[in-house]
């Protein structure tokens, strides 16, 4: 009997030919089948192998499933049983046959199916019992330790006198406001929401019982020598590991792609950081750090350059953290950054915030953090932590997030590590959170993760080769449409080229070759960079809009990608992030092939609405109340070329290449700076007025998203490239509502004044 307390519904796909004959074994099935629903199995009919391959296609939440056997069928039965065993190496397979029709099937069926069902021979009651005790043993099977311990735990139905107080959720119920919450979230979520009182889960804090049960297993699933549980995001997955790395004067090496909470642990552990500068090209993409910029020379030349590292610190680098993969898609080749790095440092640290999928598929090889066998990996090697946001590309709620660690040289005792994360971890952690990184590792473990990430990678690819095209068909035509930032040309295996859209899917799918960046190629353009060194991962689609040269100039017409970006927004279609000529849209675990062609057809509804001029009242109405002065009577090619000349005379694009070329002075270190911002020496400044100045928070224009002047750097000459760079945006912001830049650190006034926050007599 299945235990109706647990909280999934048993589902049975049932493949048989003509269960409605009048025959032994059809009555045989069909009796069966009754007993099995008698005792709470759905039963999912298909009366053809191809039906049944797009069921399980599209119901991953089967547990049994039983298929009956022609021997004048066995080839589509093995390419059944292989399409299933490829998404699920562990749901059983029953082959219902008879012991003569048995003695025919081929090997290779055999070696993909769980057992046989004797139609005619054993007892109703002992085959239903069989299909049930394999669906319990199953059910076990995939349940991860935490979800399996708080699902049974939610089940109980005791009443607690414990924290937290609306207790399983009959707080809410106590008031209409209350009610409709409980009521919009359903009970589940509140009987699962407990305190850490609850002994049977475990402690996200000592890491015991189910909790550090599910750590165990996320590190066999992530390929770690062990991982944690963080609730509150990679932010502090970041902090966590930079505290208990270094502290005050230690050198940290520091990606200047980084996250903003590496800055935050920066200034709370007081240590230095010293920027490893990454490569931008015309687009403004933030492209990887160099490999010449990661040798011992370059790093000791840039620590003997920093201003902040004074008379008796020591020069040798505790730490170092980069961004891997790019928020754009460029992923390193990870042996090489750690050979590099190594003749530096002892630890290295890759924030995969954007990356939790790459273990999971081919296509990722060495180009991950934890691409090393723990067992194997030399204690002569380098430590090396990752950072993974479970709930960006992964599968889990908001603020879940993993740590992975592979211990190596100068490694991180778990005691001591875990000083520095109870320092940054609640007491009083939401367990649901924990339970959807306990859940996302469960997708991605056996097979899960490879199909799961080769559906995205395929999706992708269809839409890349889709948009490159239509743009093609388009450009030939003297026409014009959205471009896609990838390589033109693909080399086939036989060494041909073909344009990227007449590729082999396949190829494309399943070969990284495709996606490496070659040195000197004009589509990257990163210039002279090591061949094999950095990849595009496919998933991550920049589309391009008309507009930028490759030499960064800008041509006689363009449309901006902001422009793109309201459109879609108008339409409910949310753009990741967006800089002057490209939008980024992420291919992650949820995208399907309707929801991109939602993109694709909203892209063909702009141009229409592009070529007709058609009036931005229409189509875009938030953005023209925002100034309906401005905007009356202005149609979207108006706008386009009104904002493209503005961008041109401002010189956005080439201004932002040559802010980021840059590498302010620093005047005091984060700490320093963050210790004046406490004690209020600070005053908020015009940007004319801020020149020479020290800033006291950290600026970072959205777009490209990375810091601009961190906190304690001089913003330079008010006809500096930084300064001149943020008073393009300034005026541009002023000149269009609607499409004002987002550049944290910066106050806007009602007049659109930029203002920032710098520090008095410094």
């Amino acid at each position: 009997m299945i235990d109706v307390k647990n909280p999934f519904e048993v589902k049975i796909l049932l493949v048989y030919d003509n269960l409605g004959a009048e025959n032994a074994a059809s009555r045989a099935v069909r009796k069966l089948k009754e007993d099995l629903e008698t005792e709470g199995s759905n039963i999912i009919i298909a009366d053809n192998l191809e039906d049944a391959r797009a069921i399980f296609y599209s119901d991953p939440s089967i547990q049994c499933v039983l298929i009956g056997v022609e021997c004048n069928k066995c080839a589509n039965t093995f390419s059944t049983l292989e399409y299933i065993r490829e998404h699920n190496s562990g749901v059983p397979i029953y082959i219902m046959s008879s012991r003569n029709m048995a003695s025919q099937i081929p090997a290779n069926i055999l070696d993909k199916v769980s057992d046989f069902i004797w139609l005619l021979e054993d007892t109703l009651e002992f085959i239903s019992g069989r299909i049930q005790a394999s669906i319990e043993r199953y059910r076990k099977f995939i349940l991860p330790p935490m979800f399996k311990a708080l699902a049974k735990f939610a089940k109980v139905h005791e009443y607690s006198w414990h924290t937290p107080g609306h207790t399983g959720g009959t707080a809410f119920l106590k008031s209409a406001a209350g009610r409709d919450f409980f009521n919009f979230f359903g009970e589940q979520i509140f009987r699962s929401d407990l305190s850490i009182s609850v002994g049977e889960l475990g402690s996200m804090l000592d890491h015991s019982g189910p909790i550090g049960e599910s750590e165990k297993y996320m590190a066999e699933v992530f390929n770690s020598t062990r991982s944690y549980h963080v609730t509150n995001g990679s932010s502090t997955s970041n902090r966590i590991i930079l505290m208990a790395s270094v502290t005050r004067n230690d050198i940290c090496l520091c990606d200047r792609n980084c996250h903003k909470s590496v800055e935050h642990a920066m200034t709370l552990s007081g240590a230095i950081p010293t920027y490893m500068v990454p490569s931008r090209n015309q687009y403004g993409i933030i492209g990887p750090i160099l490999s010449n910029r990661l040798t011992k020379e370059a790093i000791d030349k840039s620590i003997q350059e920093n201003p902040l590292v004074k008379e008796g610190i020591n020069h040798t680098p505790r730490h170092a953290i980069i961004t891997n993969s790019t928020y754009d898609g460029l992923c390193y080749n990870v042996t090489t950054v750690k050979n590099l790095l190594k003749q530096s440092v002892d630890r290295l640290h890759f924030d995969e915030a954007w990356y939790g999928y790459a273990r999971f598929n081919p296509m990722y090889e060495n180009r991950y953090a934890m691409c090393y066998n723990p067992k194997t990996y030399s204690k002569n090697e380098p430590t090396i932590f990752a950072t993974q946001s479970t709930h960006k590309l992964l599968a889990a709620f908001s603020q879940a997030s993993m740590i992975h660690i592979l211990d190596g040289k100068n490694s991180i005792s778990h005691e001591r590590f875990n000083e520095s994360l109870m320092m940054h971890s609640s007491t009083s952690p939401f367990y649901a959170i924990i339970a959807s990184n306990d859940i996302s590792a469960a997708m991605m473990d056996n097979k899960g993760g490879l199909t799961l990430t080769e559906m995205s990678i395929r999706e992708a690819v269809s839409f890349r080769k889709t948009v490159a095209r239509i743009h093609n068909e388009k450009t030939s035509n003297n026409d014009w449409f959205f471009n896609i930032w990838q390589p033109p040309m693909i080399r086939t295996p036989n060494g041909e080229k073909v344009l990227f859209f007449e590729a082999d899917d396949e190829l494309l799918i399943t070969n990284p070759d495709c996606w490496v960046l070659h040195p000197n190629d004009i589509w990257h353009g990163f210039g002279d960079i090591e061949d094999g060194y950095c990849m595009l991962d496919p998933i991550k689609v920049s589309v391009t809009t008309p507009g930028v040269m490759p030499d960064s100039t800008l041509a006689d017409w363009g449309i901006p990608a902001a422009l793109l970006t309201a459109y879609l927004d108008n339409k409910g279609i949310v753009v990741e992030k967006t800089t002057d000529f490209t939008c980024l849209f992420l291919f992650s675990l949820g995208v399907t092939k309707g929801k991109w062609g939602t993109l694709l057809n909203a892209m063909f509804e702009f141009k229409q609405d592009y070529d007709n001029n058609t009036r931005i009242s229409r189509i875009m109405p938030k953005i023209y109340h925002a100034d309906e002065k401005h905007y009356k009577d202005m149609g979207l090619k108006d706008l386009a070329n009104e904002m493209f000349a503005a961008m041109k005379e401002l010189q956005t694009t080439k201004s932002m290449a040559e802010a980021f070329s840059v590498l302010p002075h620093p005047d005091l270190s984060p700490v320093e700076t963050y210790e004046e911002l406490v004690k209020n020496h600070v005053e908020a400044l015009t940007l004319d007025e801020m020149a020479n100045k020290t800033v006291a928070t950290s600026v970072v224009p959205y777009p490209p998203g990375i810091p601009l002047l961190m906190p304690g750097e001089n913003a330079g000459a008010i006809d500096g490239k930084l300064l001149k760079y943020l008073k393009a945006l300034e005026a541009f912001d002023k000149k269009f509502a609607g499409f004002t830049h987002d550049t944290h650190g910066v106050e806007v006034s009602e007049d659109g004044t930029y203002r920032v926050l710098c520090l008095k007599n410094v």
